[in-house]
């Protein structure tokens, strides 16, 4: 049993300070490795309901803010519609995933999760004016 760190960046530079989660397997597809990320972050949102949901996709009828998304209407939020979300997102190349220092693009691709493996999601920022 291990632990896989996972840091945010964007692509205009700005870089998270990174997270753990426990995992057991030492391989796991990436569609998991995403559901289990949103799961986490979402049971930690509803356990507390801040303000502002700070996770990997936007939620349904919320809008984004400096620190995150504002639900327009405080509720709680459901882990198998926001995973829904940011798996379309990452089919749709709303952000890159790279393990160590390679990118992985598939859902159904398997990955090896060593001791100490960082997973980034990089968010691509949309230009301005362009």
């Amino acid at each position: 049993m291990g632990f896989v760190t996972f840091v945010d960046e964007t692509t205009a530079g700005e870089r998270g300070a990174g997270w753990e989660l426990e995992v057991a397997e030492e391989r796991l597809t990436v569609g998991e490795l995403i559901r289990r990320r949103v799961f986490q972050e979402v049971a930690e949102y509803n356990a507390r309901t801040p303000g502002v949901f700070q996770g990997l996709v936007q939620p349904q009828d919320a809008e984004r803010v400096l620190n995150g998304y504002a639900l327009r209407t405080p509720r709680r939020i459901d882990p198998e519609t926001q995973t829904e979300l940011a798996l379309r997102a990452f089919v749709g190349n709303g952000f890159l995933v790279l393990v160590g220092d390679r990118q992985v693009t598939d859902p159904d691709e398997e990955i090896e999760l060593p001791l100490g493996t960082e997973v980034t999601f990089l968010k691509l920022v949309p230009l301005v004016g362009g």
